[in-house]
């Protein structure tokens, strides 16, 4: 009996698709990668250069710039404020996060859904909605205790702390709803008590995703610019706010901006690549749970 010719299947190639990815991709990472040229080939020219037409390839490259923008403004100065800012916000959203997501993942108690559906429903709100809210009442407790929360660092964290702890509180409620609960029944056991099961059973067991909180909250107040600029004066200004500085009344210092610019991202994006494969592990387990 004759064998019947098979088809070939109308399906694309293997190869074929290969390079259709590839081109893709360079696509993509053409499109990623030409802003970051156009602000380090900016931040290496002289003023007069960058203030024309933009050229691909600079005529001279000077390293002036760098050293400019650390005496245009007191660029150490905001630096040092952003950094303050943000680690500690940082910890403190880290700290309570981890006991309230802890309290709902492992307990059941009264209003515990209610809890949880207003945690995340604040995540729905445009930050801006919480501007005169929080400047109103940092303005009040001044007045009426004298502890000066508006135009503080403290005042800055505590804002930066009701934006990132929301996330932080129901990522890790996903994150602690996948440890089993049997380590912390073996835990308790062993002779520890909730908080010895916490700390030394399922905080180490989260690491991923505590990782990925800390970045989270680390960048939200790294980069934030609306509340910074008015919640903070001249001793407390960060970074984001800062770069105003290099833009004077007649002229705007091009080459000084991308410098910055490009020095202030440099912590976050090491910060990043240090903790890439913590943070997609942490991001994962939560979405998946």
């Amino acid at each position: 009996m004759p064998r019947i010719p098979v088809q070939p299947s109308p399906m694309a190639s293997p190869k074929s698709f290969l390079w259709t990815r590839r081109i893709f991709l360079t696509l993509l990472l053409l499109f990623v990668l030409t802003p970051v040229y156009v602000m380090l080939s900016s931040s290496l020219k002289k003023l007069q250069d960058v203030q024309g037409s933009f050229q691909w390839l600079p005529n001279g490259i000077t390293f002036r710039p760098y050293v400019d923008i650390w005496k245009t403004v007191p660029l150490g100065h905001y630096f040092m404020n952003s950094l303050i800012v943000s680690v500690s916000a940082t910890l403190f959203s880290v700290i309570i996060a981890i006991f309230a997501a802890y309290g709902v993942s492992r307990y059941r108690f009264p209003g515990r859904q209610f809890f949880t559906v207003t945690v995340l429903s604040t995540q729905m709100f445009p930050g801006i909605l919480f501007l005169l809210p929080l400047f109103l009442i940092f303005v009040n407790i001044g007045n009426s205790t004298g502890i000066q929360l508006y135009g503080s660092r403290l005042g800055l964290i505590i804002t930066y702390l009701t934006f990132s702890l929301p996330f932080s509180i129901w990522m890790l409620v996903g994150y602690f709803d996948s440890i089993p609960r049997d380590l912390d029944e073996a835990a308790k056991v062993d002779g520890c008590g909730p908080f010895g099961a916490l700390f030394r059973v399922v905080v180490p067991a989260a690491i991923p995703g505590i990782v990925a909180v800390c970045v989270y909250a680390f960048m939200t107040a790294w980069g934030e610019v609306l509340f910074a600029s008015v919640m903070t004066n001249d001793s407390t200004r960060t970074l984001a706010v800062g770069l105003r500085g290099y833009a004077s009344q007649n002229d705007v210092y091009w080459n000084q901006v991308m410098a910055a610019s490009l020095v202030v991202s440099v912590p976050v994006v090491a910060g990043f690549l240090l903790l890439q494969r913590y943070l997609v592990a942490g991001l994962t387990a939560g979405a998946v749970k």
